[in-house]
């Protein structure tokens, strides 16, 4: 199972499939979230994951697709795309270099 530090991130991809603009919401807040850490957010299809992501946040349901499409990258499965407890933790991560696991 990868893992990153969160200051080591520099590039974080919020994956969906359904495009229900869920995701698209989450991707916005964590680029506020974020700005000043100097963390690129991307919104992606689960199947076109950047090779140079560090992190990708997808719902649960998705995180196997997402671990086929980009293998040595740490995958964040979620529930809820606002408020998830474990959306929380990555930033928290970032933002004061604690560990992220996949």
């Amino acid at each position: 199972m990868p893992s990153i530090n969160g200051s080591d991130v520099k590039k974080l991809v919020v994956a969906c499939d359904a495009g229900m603009g869920s995701s698209v919401m989450l991707a916005s807040t964590l680029k506020r979230q974020l700005k000043k850490n100097d963390v690129t957010v991307e919104h992606t299809p689960v199947n076109t994951i950047p090779a140079d992501a560090d992190v990708v946040i997808c719902h649960q349901g998705l995180a196997d697709r997402a671990r086929g499409s980009a293998p040595d990258t740490v995958i964040v499965p979620i529930q809820l795309f606002i408020g998830d407890p474990a959306v929380t933790k990555v930033v928290k991560a970032i933002q004061s270099g604690g560990v992220i696991n996949g």
